[in-house]
Protein backbone atom coordinates (compact mmCIF):
# COMPACT_ATOMS: atom_id res chain seq x y z
CA UNK A 1 0.00 0.00 0.00
CA UNK A 2 1.33 3.41 -0.90
CA UNK A 3 1.70 5.76 2.04
CA UNK A 4 0.35 9.00 0.57
CA UNK A 5 0.47 11.26 3.61
CA UNK A 6 3.11 12.05 6.21
CA UNK A 7 2.13 9.97 9.19
CA UNK A 8 3.15 11.11 12.64
CA UNK A 9 5.04 7.92 13.35
CA UNK A 10 7.17 8.52 10.28
CA UNK A 11 8.31 11.94 11.44
CA UNK A 12 8.79 10.64 14.96
CA UNK A 13 11.01 7.83 13.78
CA UNK A 14 12.88 10.31 11.59
CA UNK A 15 13.55 12.56 14.54
CA UNK A 16 14.87 9.68 16.62
CA UNK A 17 16.96 8.31 13.76
CA UNK A 18 18.36 11.71 12.87
CA UNK A 19 19.35 12.48 16.42
CA UNK A 20 21.08 9.12 16.80
CA UNK A 21 22.88 9.42 13.49
CA UNK A 22 24.05 12.98 14.03
CA UNK A 23 25.32 12.36 17.55
CA UNK A 24 27.18 9.32 16.28
CA UNK A 25 28.65 11.45 13.49
CA UNK A 26 29.58 14.38 15.64
CA UNK A 27 30.38 13.02 19.08
CA UNK A 28 27.51 15.17 20.34
CA UNK A 29 28.59 18.46 18.78
CA UNK A 30 25.16 19.26 17.29
CA UNK A 31 23.67 21.35 20.06
CA UNK A 32 21.02 22.66 17.69
CA UNK A 33 19.06 19.42 17.76
CA UNK A 34 16.42 20.48 20.21
CA UNK A 35 13.20 18.95 18.91
CA UNK A 36 11.29 16.56 21.11
CA UNK A 37 11.08 13.21 19.28
CA UNK A 38 7.84 12.52 21.11
CA UNK A 39 6.29 15.59 19.45
CA UNK A 40 6.73 14.81 15.75
CA UNK A 41 5.12 18.06 14.56
CA UNK A 42 8.16 19.88 15.95
CA UNK A 43 10.68 17.99 13.82
CA UNK A 44 12.95 20.51 12.13
CA UNK A 45 13.79 20.40 8.45
CA UNK A 46 17.41 19.63 9.33
CA UNK A 47 16.34 16.62 11.36
CA UNK A 48 14.03 15.43 8.61
CA UNK A 49 16.74 15.84 5.97
CA UNK A 50 19.45 13.75 7.61
CA UNK A 51 17.07 10.92 8.45
CA UNK A 52 15.43 11.03 5.00
CA UNK A 53 18.86 10.68 3.37
CA UNK A 54 19.53 7.59 5.47
CA UNK A 55 16.05 6.25 4.82
CA UNK A 56 16.60 6.68 1.08
CA UNK A 57 19.93 4.84 1.03
CA UNK A 58 18.84 2.11 3.45
CA UNK A 59 15.92 1.39 1.14
CA UNK A 60 17.89 1.45 -2.13
CA UNK A 61 20.45 -0.97 -0.73
CA UNK A 62 18.16 -3.15 1.37
CA UNK A 63 18.54 -6.89 1.17
CA UNK A 64 15.44 -7.58 -0.93
CA UNK A 65 15.68 -4.90 -3.60
CA UNK A 66 19.49 -4.82 -3.86
CA UNK A 67 21.19 -7.99 -2.64
CA UNK A 68 18.36 -10.28 -3.75
CA UNK A 69 17.37 -8.06 -6.66
CA UNK A 70 19.47 -5.66 -8.70
CA UNK A 71 22.87 -6.96 -7.54
CA UNK A 72 21.83 -10.41 -8.72
CA UNK A 73 20.30 -9.13 -11.96
CA UNK A 74 23.56 -7.31 -12.70
CA UNK A 75 25.46 -10.54 -11.92
CA UNK A 76 27.81 -8.90 -9.44
CA UNK A 77 26.71 -11.48 -6.88
CA UNK A 78 25.55 -15.06 -7.04
CA UNK A 79 23.80 -17.23 -4.49
CA UNK A 80 25.49 -20.32 -3.09
CA UNK A 81 22.48 -21.79 -1.32
CA UNK A 82 19.12 -20.40 -2.41
CA UNK A 83 19.61 -19.64 -6.10
CA UNK A 84 16.07 -19.29 -7.42
CA UNK A 85 16.21 -15.49 -7.40
CA UNK A 86 19.35 -15.65 -9.53
CA UNK A 87 17.10 -17.39 -12.04
CA UNK A 88 14.39 -14.76 -11.68
CA UNK A 89 11.87 -16.53 -9.49
CA UNK A 90 11.09 -13.27 -7.71
CA UNK A 91 8.48 -13.18 -4.94
CA UNK A 92 5.87 -10.48 -5.47
CA UNK A 93 6.46 -9.40 -1.87
CA UNK A 94 9.98 -8.25 -2.85
CA UNK A 95 8.50 -4.97 -4.04
CA UNK A 96 6.50 -4.14 -0.93
CA UNK A 97 9.16 -2.70 1.36
CA UNK A 98 10.91 -0.80 -1.41
CA UNK A 99 7.66 0.80 -2.62
CA UNK A 100 6.36 1.67 0.84
CA UNK A 101 9.63 3.04 2.19
CA UNK A 102 10.35 5.08 -0.94
CA UNK A 103 7.00 6.82 -0.64
CA UNK A 104 7.60 7.45 3.06
CA UNK A 105 10.94 9.01 2.13
CA UNK A 106 9.27 11.10 -0.57
CA UNK A 107 6.64 12.26 1.89
CA UNK A 108 9.33 13.35 4.31
CA UNK A 109 11.28 15.21 1.62
CA UNK A 110 8.03 16.83 0.57
CA UNK A 111 7.48 17.91 4.17
CA UNK A 112 10.72 19.90 3.94
CA UNK A 113 9.24 21.72 0.95
CA UNK A 114 5.95 22.34 2.73
CA UNK A 115 7.66 23.71 5.82
CA UNK A 116 9.65 26.06 3.61
CA UNK A 117 6.64 27.33 1.65
CA UNK A 118 3.92 27.57 4.30
CA UNK A 119 3.83 31.18 5.61
CA UNK A 120 3.22 29.83 9.10
CA UNK A 121 6.43 27.76 9.16
CA UNK A 122 8.86 29.10 6.54
CA UNK A 123 10.66 31.49 8.90
CA UNK A 124 11.09 28.75 11.50
CA UNK A 125 12.30 26.33 8.80
CA UNK A 126 15.06 28.73 7.76
CA UNK A 127 16.33 29.36 11.29
CA UNK A 128 19.76 28.36 12.56
CA UNK A 129 21.98 26.39 10.19
CA UNK A 130 19.12 25.19 7.98
CA UNK A 131 19.65 27.80 5.28
CA UNK A 132 17.39 29.81 3.02
CA UNK A 133 13.96 28.47 2.11
CA UNK A 134 14.61 28.28 -1.62
CA UNK A 135 17.83 26.29 -1.13
CA UNK A 136 16.23 23.77 1.21
CA UNK A 137 13.47 23.31 -1.35
CA UNK A 138 16.01 22.81 -4.14
CA UNK A 139 17.90 20.06 -2.29
CA UNK A 140 14.65 18.31 -1.39
CA UNK A 141 13.61 18.44 -5.07
CA UNK A 142 16.89 16.83 -6.14
CA UNK A 143 16.49 13.97 -3.68
CA UNK A 144 12.85 13.54 -4.69
CA UNK A 145 13.88 13.35 -8.35
CA UNK A 146 16.49 10.73 -7.45
CA UNK A 147 13.97 8.65 -5.50
CA UNK A 148 11.28 8.90 -8.17
CA UNK A 149 13.70 7.85 -10.89
CA UNK A 150 14.54 4.79 -8.81
CA UNK A 151 10.85 3.93 -8.48
CA UNK A 152 10.01 4.32 -12.14
CA UNK A 153 13.10 2.37 -13.22
CA UNK A 154 11.91 -0.54 -11.08
CA UNK A 155 8.19 -0.49 -11.88
CA UNK A 156 7.49 1.82 -14.83
CA UNK A 157 4.34 3.92 -14.34
CA UNK A 158 3.98 4.97 -10.70
CA UNK A 159 2.14 7.61 -8.62
CA UNK A 160 4.17 10.79 -8.98
CA UNK A 161 4.28 14.30 -7.56
CA UNK A 162 6.08 17.40 -8.80
CA UNK A 163 6.86 20.78 -7.27
CA UNK A 164 4.42 23.32 -8.65
CA UNK A 165 3.10 21.09 -11.43
CA UNK A 166 -0.65 20.42 -11.19
CA UNK A 167 -0.85 17.74 -13.85
CA UNK A 168 -3.83 15.50 -12.93
CA UNK A 169 -1.54 12.46 -13.08
CA UNK A 170 0.77 14.00 -10.45
CA UNK A 171 -1.42 13.28 -7.42
CA UNK A 172 0.92 11.39 -5.08
CA UNK A 173 1.94 12.77 -1.67
CA UNK A 174 -1.20 14.88 -1.50
CA UNK A 175 -2.05 15.77 2.10
CA UNK A 176 -5.07 18.04 2.11
CA UNK A 177 -7.33 16.36 1.35
CA UNK A 178 -5.57 13.05 1.80
CA UNK A 179 -5.40 11.02 -1.42
CA UNK A 180 -5.33 7.27 -0.78
CA UNK A 181 -5.75 6.28 -4.43
CA UNK A 182 -3.54 8.49 -6.61
CA UNK A 183 -3.28 8.04 -10.35
CA UNK A 184 -0.19 6.46 -11.88
CA UNK A 185 1.81 8.82 -14.10
CA UNK A 186 3.31 7.51 -17.32
CA UNK A 187 7.06 6.96 -17.27
CA UNK A 188 7.45 9.42 -20.14
CA UNK A 189 5.82 12.18 -18.07
CA UNK A 190 7.85 11.26 -15.01
CA UNK A 191 11.16 11.36 -16.86
CA UNK A 192 10.29 14.64 -18.55
CA UNK A 193 9.38 16.23 -15.23
CA UNK A 194 12.43 14.82 -13.41
CA UNK A 195 14.66 16.59 -15.92
CA UNK A 196 12.80 19.85 -15.35
CA UNK A 197 12.96 19.42 -11.58
CA UNK A 198 16.72 18.82 -11.65
CA UNK A 199 17.28 21.79 -13.93
CA UNK A 200 15.26 24.16 -11.78
CA UNK A 201 16.83 22.96 -8.53
CA UNK A 202 20.33 23.09 -9.98
CA UNK A 203 19.80 26.60 -11.34
CA UNK A 204 18.66 27.79 -7.91
CA UNK A 205 21.68 26.34 -6.16
CA UNK A 206 24.11 27.72 -8.74
CA UNK A 207 22.68 31.17 -8.00
CA UNK A 208 23.45 30.67 -4.32
CA UNK A 209 26.47 28.40 -4.73
CA UNK A 210 28.58 30.15 -2.08
CA UNK A 211 25.98 29.50 0.60
CA UNK A 212 25.53 26.47 2.83
CA UNK A 213 22.23 24.66 3.38
CA UNK A 214 21.51 22.19 6.20
CA UNK A 215 25.19 22.22 7.26
CA UNK A 216 26.44 18.98 8.79
CA UNK A 217 22.91 17.65 8.97
CA UNK A 218 23.44 16.92 5.28
CA UNK A 219 25.49 13.72 5.32
CA UNK A 220 25.99 13.69 1.55
CA UNK A 221 27.55 17.12 0.94
CA UNK A 222 27.74 18.84 4.34
CA UNK A 223 25.44 21.51 2.97
CA UNK A 224 27.48 22.64 -0.04
CA UNK A 225 25.09 24.29 -2.48
CA UNK A 226 27.76 24.20 -5.18
CA UNK A 227 28.17 20.42 -4.93
CA UNK A 228 24.41 19.87 -4.83
CA UNK A 229 24.14 21.89 -8.05
CA UNK A 230 26.78 19.69 -9.69
CA UNK A 231 24.89 16.63 -8.52
CA UNK A 232 21.63 17.93 -10.03
CA UNK A 233 23.33 18.49 -13.38
CA UNK A 234 25.19 15.18 -13.27
CA UNK A 235 21.91 13.38 -12.62
CA UNK A 236 20.50 15.15 -15.65
CA UNK A 237 23.21 13.48 -17.74
CA UNK A 238 22.06 10.09 -16.44
CA UNK A 239 18.38 10.79 -17.00
CA UNK A 240 18.89 12.40 -20.41
CA UNK A 241 20.98 9.45 -21.59
CA UNK A 242 18.31 7.00 -20.49
CA UNK A 243 15.69 8.60 -22.75
CA UNK A 244 17.88 9.44 -25.74
CA UNK A 245 16.26 6.74 -27.84
CA UNK A 246 12.73 7.91 -27.07
CA UNK A 247 13.12 11.70 -26.79
CA UNK A 248 16.35 12.59 -28.60
CA UNK A 249 15.80 16.35 -28.85
CA UNK A 250 14.85 16.73 -25.20
CA UNK A 251 17.76 14.49 -24.19
CA UNK A 252 20.22 16.56 -26.20
CA UNK A 253 18.96 19.88 -24.82
CA UNK A 254 19.24 18.80 -21.19
CA UNK A 255 22.58 17.06 -21.63
CA UNK A 256 24.15 20.11 -23.28
CA UNK A 257 22.67 22.51 -20.73
CA UNK A 258 23.85 20.40 -17.79
CA UNK A 259 27.37 20.17 -19.20
CA UNK A 260 27.52 23.90 -19.71
CA UNK A 261 26.36 24.65 -16.15
CA UNK A 262 28.75 22.23 -14.45
CA UNK A 263 28.87 18.52 -13.61
CA UNK A 264 31.21 16.29 -11.60
CA UNK A 265 34.87 16.74 -12.56
CA UNK A 266 36.59 14.55 -9.94
CA UNK A 267 35.91 12.06 -7.17
CA UNK A 268 35.72 15.00 -4.78
CA UNK A 269 32.29 15.71 -6.27
CA UNK A 270 30.89 12.20 -5.71
CA UNK A 271 27.49 12.00 -4.01
CA UNK A 272 28.09 9.57 -1.15
CA UNK A 273 26.16 8.68 1.98
CA UNK A 274 28.74 7.39 4.44
CA UNK A 275 27.53 5.04 7.16
CA UNK A 276 28.97 4.59 10.65
CA UNK A 277 30.55 1.79 12.62
CA UNK A 278 28.09 2.18 15.49
CA UNK A 279 24.79 0.30 15.60
CA UNK A 280 22.19 0.83 14.24
CA UNK A 281 23.84 3.03 11.61
CA UNK A 282 25.96 0.47 9.77
CA UNK A 283 25.78 0.04 6.00
CA UNK A 284 23.07 -2.28 4.60
CA UNK A 285 25.46 -4.92 3.19
CA UNK A 286 27.27 -5.12 6.52
CA UNK A 287 23.99 -5.60 8.34
CA UNK A 288 23.04 -8.40 5.95
CA UNK A 289 26.33 -10.28 5.85
CA UNK A 290 28.05 -9.53 9.16
CA UNK A 291 25.35 -8.62 11.66
CA UNK A 292 23.00 -11.30 10.32
CA UNK A 293 25.96 -13.60 9.51
CA UNK A 294 24.71 -14.33 6.00
CA UNK A 295 27.23 -16.09 3.77
CA UNK A 296 24.96 -17.20 0.96
CA UNK A 297 25.87 -14.31 -1.36
CA UNK A 298 29.26 -14.56 -3.03
CA UNK A 299 30.96 -12.62 -5.83
CA UNK A 300 29.85 -14.16 -9.12
CA UNK A 301 32.13 -16.07 -11.43
CA UNK A 302 31.22 -13.49 -14.07
CA UNK A 303 32.78 -10.60 -12.15
CA UNK A 304 35.76 -12.61 -10.89
CA UNK A 305 36.62 -13.76 -14.42
CA UNK A 306 36.61 -10.22 -15.77
CA UNK A 307 38.61 -8.83 -12.85
CA UNK A 308 41.23 -11.55 -13.26
CA UNK A 309 41.61 -10.59 -16.90
CA UNK A 310 40.47 -14.03 -18.04
CA UNK A 311 37.30 -12.77 -19.72
CA UNK A 312 36.21 -9.35 -20.86
CA UNK A 313 38.12 -6.78 -22.91
CA UNK A 314 41.12 -6.14 -20.59
CA UNK A 315 43.63 -8.98 -20.35
CA UNK A 316 45.48 -7.95 -17.20
CA UNK A 317 44.42 -8.30 -13.58
CA UNK A 318 42.17 -5.49 -12.43
CA UNK A 319 43.41 -3.67 -9.28
CA UNK A 320 39.82 -3.78 -8.01
CA UNK A 321 39.86 -7.60 -7.76
CA UNK A 322 41.16 -7.67 -4.18
CA UNK A 323 38.82 -4.81 -3.21
CA UNK A 324 35.57 -6.18 -4.61
CA UNK A 325 36.23 -9.78 -3.53
CA UNK A 326 37.82 -11.64 -0.65
CA UNK A 327 40.02 -14.70 -1.11
CA UNK A 328 38.58 -18.07 -0.20
CA UNK A 329 40.05 -20.31 2.50
CA UNK A 330 42.68 -21.51 0.02
CA UNK A 331 43.87 -17.99 -0.65
CA UNK A 332 42.33 -17.78 -4.12
CA UNK A 333 39.71 -15.66 -5.85
CA UNK A 334 36.95 -18.04 -6.92
CA UNK A 335 33.62 -16.80 -8.20
CA UNK A 336 30.34 -18.49 -7.37
CA UNK A 337 28.85 -19.85 -10.62
CA UNK A 338 25.89 -17.67 -11.48
CA UNK A 339 22.33 -18.97 -11.53
CA UNK A 340 22.86 -22.60 -10.66
CA UNK A 341 19.93 -24.86 -9.80
CA UNK A 342 19.35 -25.03 -6.06
CA UNK A 343 20.77 -28.53 -5.70
CA UNK A 344 23.99 -27.59 -7.48
CA UNK A 345 24.42 -24.20 -5.80
CA UNK A 346 24.55 -25.86 -2.41
CA UNK A 347 27.53 -27.96 -3.46
CA UNK A 348 29.81 -24.93 -3.15
CA UNK A 349 30.17 -23.81 0.46
CA UNK A 350 31.04 -20.26 1.42
CA UNK A 351 34.64 -21.11 2.28
CA UNK A 352 35.52 -22.21 -1.27
CA UNK A 353 34.21 -19.13 -3.08
CA UNK A 354 34.95 -15.42 -2.76
CA UNK A 355 32.68 -13.42 -0.49
CA UNK A 356 32.43 -9.60 -0.72
CA UNK A 357 35.66 -7.75 -0.02
CA UNK A 358 36.47 -5.94 3.21
CA UNK A 359 35.93 -2.40 1.90
CA UNK A 360 32.47 -2.71 0.28
CA UNK A 361 31.41 -4.89 3.19
CA UNK A 362 32.54 -2.44 5.87
CA UNK A 363 30.15 -1.11 8.49
CA UNK A 364 31.05 2.49 7.59
CA UNK A 365 30.98 2.01 3.83
CA UNK A 366 29.98 5.04 1.78
CA UNK A 367 27.06 4.12 -0.47
CA UNK A 368 27.20 6.02 -3.76
CA UNK A 369 24.27 7.88 -5.29
CA UNK A 370 26.37 8.97 -8.27
CA UNK A 371 30.09 9.36 -8.94
CA UNK A 372 32.48 11.05 -11.34
CA UNK A 373 33.46 7.87 -13.20
CA UNK A 374 29.84 7.39 -14.32
CA UNK A 375 29.67 11.00 -15.47
CA UNK A 376 32.84 10.54 -17.51
CA UNK A 377 31.41 7.44 -19.20
CA UNK A 378 28.16 9.29 -19.94
CA UNK A 379 30.13 12.09 -21.59
CA UNK A 380 32.17 9.56 -23.57
CA UNK A 381 28.96 8.05 -24.93
CA UNK A 382 27.53 11.51 -25.67
CA UNK A 383 30.68 12.34 -27.65
CA UNK A 384 30.37 9.14 -29.70
CA UNK A 385 32.61 7.05 -27.44
CA UNK A 386 35.29 9.63 -26.77
CA UNK A 387 38.67 8.17 -25.77
CA UNK A 388 39.80 10.72 -23.18
CA UNK A 389 36.64 10.75 -21.09
CA UNK A 390 36.59 6.94 -21.25
CA UNK A 391 40.11 6.86 -19.77
CA UNK A 392 39.08 9.49 -17.24
CA UNK A 393 36.21 7.28 -16.11
CA UNK A 394 38.39 4.21 -15.69
CA UNK A 395 41.06 6.18 -13.85
CA UNK A 396 38.52 7.77 -11.50
CA UNK A 397 37.05 4.40 -10.56
CA UNK A 398 40.48 2.89 -9.88
CA UNK A 399 41.46 5.90 -7.77
CA UNK A 400 38.21 5.78 -5.81
CA UNK A 401 38.83 2.17 -4.84
CA UNK A 402 42.43 2.87 -3.75
CA UNK A 403 44.55 1.58 -6.63
CA UNK A 404 48.17 2.78 -6.67
CA UNK A 405 49.43 4.97 -9.49
CA UNK A 406 51.55 2.10 -10.80
CA UNK A 407 48.49 -0.17 -10.88
CA UNK A 408 46.48 2.50 -12.65
CA UNK A 409 49.19 3.02 -15.26
CA UNK A 410 49.44 -0.70 -15.99
CA UNK A 411 45.69 -1.15 -16.28
CA UNK A 412 45.08 1.95 -18.41
CA UNK A 413 47.90 0.90 -20.75
CA UNK A 414 46.08 -2.39 -21.33
CA UNK A 415 42.72 -0.76 -22.10
CA UNK A 416 41.36 -1.36 -25.59
CA UNK A 417 40.29 1.76 -27.47
CA UNK A 418 37.02 3.44 -26.59
CA UNK A 419 33.99 1.90 -28.26
CA UNK A 420 30.43 1.18 -27.25
CA UNK A 421 31.32 -2.30 -25.98
CA UNK A 422 34.42 -1.18 -24.09
CA UNK A 423 32.88 1.88 -22.44
CA UNK A 424 29.86 -0.15 -21.36
CA UNK A 425 32.13 -2.84 -19.92
CA UNK A 426 34.14 -0.34 -17.88
CA UNK A 427 31.03 1.46 -16.71
CA UNK A 428 29.68 -1.87 -15.48
CA UNK A 429 32.84 -2.51 -13.44
CA UNK A 430 32.74 1.00 -11.98
CA UNK A 431 29.09 0.66 -10.90
CA UNK A 432 29.84 -2.24 -8.53
CA UNK A 433 27.72 -1.83 -5.35
CA UNK A 434 25.29 0.37 -7.32
CA UNK A 435 23.12 -2.51 -8.49
CA UNK A 436 20.09 -0.34 -9.26
CA UNK A 437 21.94 1.76 -11.83
CA UNK A 438 23.87 -1.21 -13.23
CA UNK A 439 20.62 -3.12 -13.79
CA UNK A 440 19.09 -0.15 -15.59
CA UNK A 441 22.14 0.25 -17.80
CA UNK A 442 22.13 -3.44 -18.71
CA UNK A 443 18.50 -3.12 -19.73
CA UNK A 444 19.23 0.04 -21.74
CA UNK A 445 22.39 -1.10 -23.53
CA UNK A 446 22.11 -4.89 -23.56
CA UNK A 447 25.69 -5.15 -22.30
CA UNK A 448 28.31 -5.89 -21.29
CA UNK A 449 28.77 -8.87 -23.57
CA UNK A 450 30.43 -11.07 -20.94
CA UNK A 451 27.27 -11.39 -18.82
CA UNK A 452 25.72 -14.85 -18.59
CA UNK A 453 22.84 -15.53 -20.96
CA UNK A 454 20.26 -18.35 -20.97
CA UNK A 455 21.84 -21.57 -22.18
CA UNK A 456 25.39 -20.58 -21.24
CA UNK A 457 27.43 -23.13 -19.30
CA UNK A 458 28.21 -21.58 -15.91
CA UNK A 459 29.95 -24.50 -14.19
CA UNK A 460 31.62 -27.77 -15.11
CA UNK A 461 31.87 -30.13 -12.14
CA UNK A 462 34.19 -33.08 -12.37
CA UNK A 463 33.65 -36.03 -9.99
CA UNK A 464 35.56 -39.28 -10.46
CA UNK A 465 36.45 -38.29 -13.98
CA UNK A 466 32.86 -37.56 -14.94
CA UNK A 467 32.06 -33.99 -16.02
CA UNK A 468 28.64 -32.48 -15.41
CA UNK A 469 27.77 -29.24 -17.16
CA UNK A 470 25.36 -26.78 -15.58
CA UNK A 471 23.70 -24.22 -17.82
CA UNK A 472 21.97 -21.02 -16.85
CA UNK A 473 18.23 -21.54 -17.25
CA UNK A 474 15.91 -18.81 -15.95
CA UNK A 475 12.80 -20.03 -14.15
CA UNK A 476 10.84 -17.04 -15.49
CA UNK A 477 11.38 -15.02 -18.63
CA UNK A 478 14.08 -15.34 -21.24
CA UNK A 479 16.70 -13.13 -19.66
CA UNK A 480 17.28 -10.34 -17.18
CA UNK A 481 14.07 -9.00 -15.59
CA UNK A 482 12.86 -5.85 -17.30
CA UNK A 483 10.98 -4.60 -14.23
CA UNK A 484 9.53 -5.87 -10.94
CA UNK A 485 5.94 -6.62 -9.97
CA UNK A 486 3.83 -3.90 -8.42
CA UNK A 487 3.22 -4.44 -4.69
CA UNK A 488 0.30 -6.80 -4.18
CA UNK A 489 -1.47 -4.35 -1.85
CA UNK A 490 -1.89 -1.87 -4.70
CA UNK A 491 -4.49 -4.22 -6.19
CA UNK A 492 -6.64 -3.88 -3.09
CA UNK A 493 -6.13 -0.25 -2.07
CA UNK A 494 -5.74 1.39 -5.51
CA UNK A 495 -7.21 -1.15 -7.90
CA UNK A 496 -8.68 1.16 -10.54
CA UNK A 497 -5.46 3.10 -11.02
CA UNK A 498 -3.40 -0.07 -10.86
CA UNK A 499 -5.51 -1.54 -13.67
CA UNK A 500 -5.12 1.64 -15.75
CA UNK A 501 -1.35 1.48 -15.30
CA UNK A 502 -1.18 -2.16 -16.35
CA UNK A 503 -3.47 -1.48 -19.30
CA UNK A 504 -1.25 1.36 -20.48
CA UNK A 505 2.11 -0.24 -19.78
CA UNK A 506 1.62 -3.98 -20.25
CA UNK A 507 1.27 -7.04 -18.07
CA UNK A 508 2.38 -6.77 -14.46
CA UNK A 509 5.28 -9.16 -14.81
CA UNK A 510 9.05 -9.10 -15.14
CA UNK A 511 9.06 -9.48 -18.94
CA UNK A 512 7.26 -6.20 -19.70
CA UNK A 513 9.69 -3.59 -21.00
CA UNK A 514 9.60 -0.08 -19.58
CA UNK A 515 8.84 2.91 -21.81
CA UNK A 516 12.47 3.98 -22.14
CA UNK A 517 13.47 0.41 -22.96
CA UNK A 518 10.95 -0.23 -25.74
Amino acid sequence: MMNTTIKSYTIQSLAIAATAFLYACSDGRFEEINSDPNRPANATTTTILVAAEKQLMDNLRNENISLRGSQLFAQYYSQNIYSDQSRYDIPRSTSDTYWNTTYKTLNNLNDIIIKNTDPATKNIAAAGTAGANQNQIAIARILKAYAFQGLTDVFGNVPYQSYGNNDPEFQALQQSPENLSPAYASQQKIYTDILNELKAAGDTLIKYKTLNTFGNYDVIYKGSNEKWAKFANSLRLRVATRIRKQLPEQSEAHFADALQKGVFTSNADNAVFKYLTQAPNEAPLYRATVTANRKDFAISHVLIGVLKGETGPVKVEDPRLGIYAAKNDSGKYVGQPYGLPVAAAGLLTSNVVSLPGTLPNAANFGEVLQEYSEVAFLISEYKNWDQQTYVNGVTASLEKWGATQAQINTYVAALPAASKANVIAQKYLALFTQGDEAWSEIRRTGGPSFLVKPGDVVWRRVVSGVTTEYKFQPLFGNGIPLRLYYPTKEQSVNLANYQKAVGAQGNDDITTALWWNK
